[in-house]
């Protein structure tokens, strides 16, 4: 029996030939031969190897042509590559073209999909030229953070021209005269908008996310430092994808499948699809289907450092009063030399004062190898201001904050303090900004019990069973608020008596109503104040958005009550904790993120957040960019999920604190022993 001869298949290049290869290979279940030569530039030696090869070979792949040039091997036209394909009629002679845009949208639609929203707000730099036109016009669905090296690509005028043959046809009219200039004349003429392009792109490379590049462009481009980058690419071979990994690329997407023992482009695969169909002169779209499913290929998706994802977050931020401003300059040196009444003049100017990045925050870390980077973008309205103002005023500074956390390629943003609780509690600002939006209630109303219950178990003064269940009494001021109404669902279940207190009567009876439905632990009581049930209570949650005001008189507290403060600004000062040692008084459950966190002071201990940015840095780590939390009805299922969520993620519950600072176990001891000596009771007495 004799053997099948194999299809010649000739790849000609007019990049080096030092990736010549000549192979056997199987292909849609028949015998090939592929071969490259390349020619280092030299337009003449390609356009005679296209005509000697076309009398062996089925089908011709030409190839090269911008690789050379980025690599320093030509530097003529690019549509010389034109004179090369079609040095012959005999064989069909491709560019890769009509395969390339579609292995190019596909593998970025192939990433989307399996790790949904990866391209999110990416900032993108794309080196090249038209060669990227399908990744970039693609990528223009999920981004707007695209800059180009090439003039044409940044003004998108491929995608235009397409769309409007007219216009194709004047831009074509206008350039005709420098299209007959003499190549050293035209290379001036262009000259200067290149260098203008290439500047722009480099400074974005610094920072950017994602990279489009062929190999030869990118070391052409002179890009070193990659470190953290996904390069969106074609054709890495394994010598190159070691290359990368030095420069610390994360991911490397090769749109260019590779399912032979040699790495080959686009071009090759769509000649050998040509050398399979007899008489073809172009491949139909059917048939592209058809050879793309028959011979299995896929896009690749490659991690020359390990598998790992880095996203990318943003939280608002605000100055929760007028000592906030000395965190930044020149307003810290305004405020100490300024007098209070031309500070009063200043903070109500600031609160009108566009959105600006406080803090970039680094080094956060996942057990999970997922890792995060964010913004704190602060806007300057004080608690005060904000309150002043119509909601409108407000959602209008957190849409302007928004459009800034998506030009720093954010994929999520979430509203700290006073920016959650004005008007809507981010709905409104849900629906119109730029990317998803969570409050950071869910984790915030999670957190606030998570340290509510670790204070009581390190106070040891109340009887928690082996549930970890209070056998006592709790309290919830501003239990109809987005938190409150939540830590109160939750008391219900781990208590035996529990108050709601809130001024809005009607919400209050319905929301005693509803958790009653659920069969709840403990016996549900309402009041409008807390006056009159403060001596009784074990542990009291305070989730007012009262700015300040005075919500509970503290002084009527149970001695040893845990009194969990989530309001932002405080509801209980400085003042009001310094009159009751015996109490113990704790700020809500802030979280320690994993990881070497860096990032600028925000009045709390190195790596510790508050829970509702916790929450958004967590939503982050686990790829899920959407609305989680906004509005005043918090769902059960969300507190539970986030919670699960941050353990997963490596949240740990920060080390107590409250007004003055974290609580030593000497502090927690000396609180114990205070309340104890009001309670009339013995140290030796107590578990």
């Amino acid at each position: 029996m004799t053997k099948t001869k194999p299809t010649l298949v000739v790849n000609v290049s007019l990049a080096g030939a030092d990736r010549d290869y000549d192979e056997r290979v199987t292909f849609l279940h028949r015998p090939f031969r592929i071969v490259r030569v390349g020619t280092n530039g030299d337009v003449e030696t390609a356009e005679a190897f296209v005509e000697q090869w076309a009398e062996e070979a089925a089908a011709i792949a030409v190839t090269g042509i911008r690789e050379a040039r980025a690599a320093g091997l030509y530097d003529g036209e690019l549509a010389a590559v034109e004179r090369v394909m079609q040095a012959t009629t005999a064989v069909p002679v491709t560019d890769g073209h009509a395969l390339l845009d579609v292995l190019q949208e596909w593998a970025i639609r192939h990433v989307q999909t399996e790790m949904p929203g990866f391209f999110n707000n990416a900032r993108t730099v794309v080196l090249g030229g038209v060669n990227h036109d399908r990744t970039t016009r693609i990528l223009r669905e999920y981004t707007q953070n695209l800059e180009f090296a090439d003039p044409l690509l940044r003004l998108d005028l491929p995608a235009k021209v397409d769309s409007k043959p007219v216009l194709g046809m004047a831009a074509h009219a206008g350039m005709w005269p420098i299209h007959k200039l003499p190549r050293q004349v035209k290379s001036k003429v262009n000259a200067p908008g290149q260098r203008l392009s290439n500047a722009l792109a480099r400074r974005a490379a610094r920072d950017c996310d994602v990279v489009v590049a062929t190999y030869d462009e990118l070391i052409g481009f002179g890009l070193e430092d990659l470190a953290g980058k996904t390069l969106v690419s074609s054709a890495i071979s394994d010598e190159r994808l070691e290359d990368l990994a030095a420069r610390g690329v994360d991911m490397v997407l090769d749109t260019t499948p590779q399912p032979f023992p040699v790495t080959v482009s686009a071009a090759v695969l769509e000649a050998l699809m040509l050398a399979t169909v007899a008489g073809a002169g172009r491949l139909t779209n059917d048939d592209l289907l058809d050879m793309i499913i028959d011979a299995g290929l896929e896009p690749r998706v490659l991690y020359p450092n390990g598998q790992k994802r880095k996203s990318r977050f943003a939280f608002v931020i605000h100055p929760l009063s007028q000592k906030f401003f000395s965190n930044v300059e020149p307003l810290g040196t305004i405020s100490r030399v300024t007098p209070p009444l031309v500070m009063d003049a200043v903070e109500k100017a600031l609160a009108y004062a566009p959105p600006f990045v406080y803090s970039h925050v680094t080094g956060i870390k996942s057990p999970t190898g997922a890792e995060a980077e964010g913004w704190l973008i602060s806007v300057g309205g004080t608690p005060k201001e904000l309150m002043a103002h119509s909601p409108e005023f407000t959602y209008a500074r957190l849409l302007m904050a928004a459009e800034t956390a998506r030009k720093l390629g954010a994929q999520v943003m979430g509203l700290g303090a006073f920016t959650k609780v004005v008007g809507d509690a981010g709905v409104t600002v849900a629906k119109k900004a730029p990317l998803p939006i969570t409050t950071g209630n869910s984790y915030s109303a999670s957190g606030a019990l998570w340290a509510a219950h670790e204070a009581m178990l390190q106070l040891g003064l109340a009887e928690i069973d082996d549930q970890g269940r209070l056998r006592g009494k709790t309290m919830v001021v501003g239990a109809t608020g987005a938190i409150g109404s939540v830590c109160a669902r939750l008391l219900a279940l781990s208590s035996d008596e529990l108050w709601l207190v809130s001024p809005e009567t009607a919400k209050l009876l319905a929301l005693k109503h509803d958790i009653e439905r659920g069969d709840p632990r403990a016996e549900v009581h309402v009041a409008a104040t807390p006056d009159g049930h403060l001596g009784d209570m074990d542990l009291i949650v305070t989730a007012t958005s009262g700015a300040g005001k005075r919500v509970l008189d503290i002084t009527q507290v149970k001695p040893g009550c845990v009194i969990t403060d989530v309001a932002r600004p405080l509801d209980l000062s400085a003042e009001d904790v310094a009159k009751r040692p015996d109490v113990l008084v704790i700020e809500s459950g802030e979280i320690e993120l994993p990881g070497e966190v860096r990032m600028k002071d925000i009045g709390l201990p190195p790596g510790v957040v508050y829970a509702c940015m916790a929450e958004t840095v967590v939503l982050a780590l686990e790829g899920r960019y959407e609305t989680f939390t906004v509005g005043r009805n918090i769902e059960w299922e969300k507190v539970k999920e986030i919670y699960k969520l941050g353990l997963k993620h490596g949240m740990k519950l920060a080390t107590i604190s409250g007004v003055n600072g974290v609580f030593s176990a000497d502090d927690l001891a000396r609180i114990r022993e205070v309340a104890l000596e009001a309670r009339g009771q013995d140290l030796a007495a107590t578990p």
